[in-house]
């Protein structure tokens, strides 16, 4: 992956990691004060939810590939939405500063109803907004995918997303590496890192093409990233 793309990965990464944090701590303290079947088992799924991703996230960071993190994006997206649907079905559109008295907890104990209420309604807005950057980062990984592909990268998906050579571009971007692998009709396109020529390289070889003697050489530039056509005519 290039080094913008990269960036921008590990600060999506380190946005949901701190969100889904704040989720799994507000919850694991509901679960030390609340049974088990509170509010229909909403604790216990929403400490499933915030551990499995953060678990998760921390395995892709180590290696992962496009069609993996298509599938991750897309299953935990629907997840958080599931998760905000539901807790803004439980406190709905309750003023906490207008919430007073005591809820019941396990152990004949009670809650002040405002701090559970204002926990609620955060657990609400971080559910929706992780919702939010899953379906951004879906967005935006597609469409870098079509776009390494336009530029040959056909098995891209099955590459790794981390790696020492470039994968991923980002807009306005090329491929740092192609690799020996790559279906590529032309063969391999002798990009540098940061999708740059290496020196000597005029974009058509490294020597110059060569007409025979009566002949003229007509170059036609490629389409989406092939290589050019020489021919002689």
């Amino acid at each position: 992956m290039t080094v913008r793309f990269g960036n921008n990965r590990l600060a999506f990464y380190v946005a949901v990691f701190l969100l889904s944090a704040g989720v799994l701590g507000i919850n694991a303290n509901f679960a030390s004060i609340f049974e088990a079947t509170f509010k229909s088992g909403f604790v216990i799924f929403a400490l499933i939810v915030a551990s499995l991703q953060i678990f998760a996230f921390l395995l892709s960071l180590q290696w992962s590939q496009p069609r993996i993190e298509n599938a991750l994006y897309f299953f935990f997206g629907v997840l958080w939405l599931a998760m905000g649907a539901w807790v803004t079905d439980i406190i709905g559109h309750v003023q906490c500063s207008e919430v007073s008295g005591r809820v019941p907890a396990k152990d004949g104990r009670e809650y002040a109803a405002r701090s559970y209420c204002n926990q609620m309604k955060v657990v609400q807005a971080f559910s929706w907004a992780l919702f939010g950057f899953f379906v951004i980062a879906f967005i935006v990984l597609n469409q870098l995918i079509t776009q390494a592909k336009r530029f040959g990268r056909y098995d891209i998906n099955r590459e790794p997303i981390r790696g020492v050579t470039p994968e991923l571009p980002w807009y306005d971007e090329a491929p740092g590496y192609y690799n020996q692998h790559t279906n590529h009709p032309g063969g391999v396109m002798p990009y540098g890192p940061g999708g740059a020529y290496p020196a000597g390289y005029n974009g058509y070889g490294m020597q110059p093409p060569m007409s025979a003697g009566g002949h003229s050489v007509i170059i036609q530039p490629g389409l989406n990233g092939l290589p050019p056509t020489v021919t002689q005519v």
